[in-house]
C-alpha cells in the first residue's frame, strides 16, 4: 500500500510541477500570449484562476497523501512499545576455570 501512496505522490508533485512551470510569474504565462481573446468566459481569462486553483489542489493532494503514508510505515523488527531498541538478555559468560 505504500508504494501505491508513493507513486500517487510522485505523479502528483509532476503534475504541481507541470502547474507552476505553465504560470508567468510577472502575470503573463498564457494571458500574455492570448490577449486579444478575453472576453471568452472560460477562457484565457480564467487561466490564471485555474492554474492557482490547480497548484493549491496538488499541494493539499500531496500534503494529505503524505500524512496518510505515516500510517502505512511499520515498526523495525527490534523495536517495541518505546520506539526503543529492545535489550537482548543473555547470560553472564562463564569464565574459564
Amino acid at each position: 500500500m505504500i508504494t501505491l501512496i508513493i507513486i500517487l505522490i510522485l505523479l502528483a508533485c509532476v503534475i504541481l510541477g507541470f502547474f507552476i512551470l505553465i504560470q508567468n510569474p510577472k502575470g503573463g504565462g498564457l494571458t500574455g500570449t492570448f490577449g486579444s481573446m478575453s472576453s471568452q468566459v472560460m477562457g484565457v481569462k480564467q487561466s490564471t484562476d485555474v492554474m492557482e486553483k490547480g497548484t493549491w489542489t496538488m499541494i493539499s493532494v500531496i500534503g494529505g497523501l503524505c500524512i496518510i503514508s505515516v500510517m502505512f510505515f511499520q515498526k523495525p523488527a527490534g523495536a517495541n512499545n518505546n520506539g526503543k531498541a529492545s535489550q537482548a538478555k543473555s547470560a553472564p559468560a562463564n569464565k574459564g576455570k
